[in-house]
């Protein structure tokens, strides 16, 4: 069922997006480096290695530049046009081939390369590739401006996804996975459209029932403690 579901949907959406495609392929054949497609190995099903593809949004060989494979709110090594296309999440939307390829599903875990894969807690990684990764998911709409999240921490960028983002990512994903089902699948892709036009909306959160608890390093710093108990005298 819900890969005849992806099959559907990738496919008329490919159908939808072609002209915005054919659009943005000449635009980057015009700017920047004038490369169009990025190709890069992503963990997915079962363990499986597989080629994500996108647009192009960054300088070619960025992996090995600066904060290599974190990239940071304003990060020198994004093209002018890539900041516009990974804003609307446009840089994703090649991943369409890779679901109807089979590699990938609509909904699911955010794939990842395998340095960025290795930061899940162990009991994560055992588990979360049970299920094929996605275009969107759970993780990607709660972790939507990861960027501001590093760049708000006193950490350094890796420690940052090391030590509070991937941890709470992963359970996330956990969750998804004991809760998965046609209907959460489509609250899922609604609150990702919902996201791209309202990116500061968090009404979202009220989608979604008994996620796990939200890490206190994850909450705004005027916030944090404000709800614990006063001390006693």
């Amino acid at each position: 069922m819900k890969r005849l579901f992806d099959v559907f949907a990738s496919g008329f959406a490919l159908l939808l997006v072609g002209p915005m495609f054919l659009l943005v392929m000449l635009i980057l054949r015009l700017t920047g480096e004038g490369k169009v497609w990025y190709r890069q190995p992503r963990v997915g099903y079962k363990g499986r290695e597989f080629q994500v593809l996108k647009f192009v949004t960054m300088l070619e060989k960025s992996e090995s530049m600066g904060t290599q494979d974190i990239t940071l709110r304003n990060d020198p090594r994004v093209l002018p046009v890539g900041r516009v296309l990974r804003k609307a999440k446009i840089n994703e939307l090649p991943q369409i081939i890779n679901i109807l390829k089979g590699d990938m599903s609509v909904v699911g875990w955010r794939p990842l390369m395998p340095k960025s894969f290795a930061m899940y807690p162990e009991h994560v990684q055992a588990q979360i590739i049970n299920v094929p990764p996605g275009l969107t998911g759970i993780g990607s709409i709660i972790f939507r401006d990861e960027e501001a999240i590093v760049e708000a921490s006193d950490l350094e960028p890796r420690e940052v996804y090391e030590q509070i983002i991937a941890p709470y990512k992963g359970e996330l994903e956990l969750w998804y996975q004991k809760h998965q089902s046609f209907w959460l699948d489509m609250k899922i892709i609604f609150a990702t459209a919902w996201m791209v036009l309202r990116p500061t909306s968090t009404a979202y959160l009220r989608w979604f029932s008994n996620l796990p608890p939200r890490p206190e390093a994850l909450e705004p710093k005027a916030t944090r403690g404000r709800h614990e108990p006063a001390a006693s005298a």
